[in-house]
């Protein structure tokens, strides 16, 4: 049975996402055995971070200064803008190096099971956005039901705007096997085949 100060830690841990209770309790007890003046760094940068961070007013990813290094930054090209669901999605793309468009972070994905629509998430935002200059809206949400419903929901809306609307391709992962890949991923990869 662990001590109070231990469950108290544990309990709050556990409620971030991924972090199960036995997880929860073996990072508690490694907070516990950290010098008091490392914990209290811990606590300051999560409550500082947390307090500073807000929503860009143009992309609407998290930032600490409106708008974002990205939106402020004059050499992206402002002819692409690549839609994805989630603040968490730009840094994933971003590790990339070979995008240098914009992005717009919808902040989920339409999903009727979870009484989530259209106007529940940033589409209109990203509506305003389009203007001449935008030549591409590159569609990077989730390969999941959810996902592709936002996509085909966002590009029957651009279409008629004389924009290209891409969507990503996705398929097999690098050192996977055929033998283990199930048909959906087969299927996408199939068609999102290129030239050699």
């Amino acid at each position: 049975m662990a001590s109070e100060p231990i469950m108290r830690i544990a309990s709050q841990l556990s409620r971030l996402p991924g972090i199960g209770p036995k997880s929860a309790q073996r990072l508690a007890y490694h907070i516990l055995n950290l010098p008091l003046e490392q914990v209290r760094e811990l606590a300051t940068s999560i409550w500082e971070g947390r307090k500073s961070a807000r929503t860009c007013s143009i992309c609407g990813d998290l930032t600490a200064n409106d708008p974002c290094p990205i939106c402020s930054d004059k050499k992206r090209r402002a002819d692409q803008i690549c839609v994805v669901r989630d603040p968490r999605d730009v840094p994933a793309l971003e590790h990339m190096h070979s995008y240098s468009g914009l992005y717009h972070v919808l902040h989920g994905a339409i999903s009727p099971m979870d009484g989530i629509g259209p106007d529940d998430i940033r589409i209109r935002e990203l509506m305003a956005r389009l203007s001449a200059d935008v030549e591409e809206v590159i569609l990077a949400t989730n390969p999941d039901v959810e996902g592709e419903a936002t996509a085909s929901y966002i590009a029957r809306l651009i279409k008629p705007m004389g924009i290209k609307v891409t969507r990503i391709a996705y398929g097999l992962p690098v050192g996977a096997d055929l033998e283990y890949a199930d048909e959906m991923t087969l299927s996408r990869a199939f068609e999102g085949r290129r030239e050699l």
